[in-house]
């Protein structure tokens, strides 16, 4: 996880299902609830999968820029 003084930041590009998931949950588990987790994941099925299991996890997920292959998201921790 790389931090560039603002939120911590995961490129998870090249990532395979479901591993890039569970790279995202055991990042967020390390931030208190409210905090904000940036992700850069591949389109398709990274997304497809991604964002949907975070959000069941009761983390909220915003996309901050979408590109040709791939997406940047901010994810805020849900209550533990």
């Amino acid at each position: 996880m790389e931090s560039s003084g603002a939120d911590p930041n995961l490129d998870l590009r090249g990532t395979p299902c479901p591993v890039n998931f569970i790279r995202c949950r055991l990042a967020l588990e390390t931030l208190p609830c409210g905090a904000q987790l940036q992700v850069t994941l591949d389109r398709g099925e990274p997304e497809a999968m991604v964002l949907p299991g975070l959000q069941q996890d009761g983390h909220a997920v915003s996309v901050l820029h979408t590109d040709a292959d791939w997406l940047r998201i901010v994810v805020t921790r849900g209550p533990a």
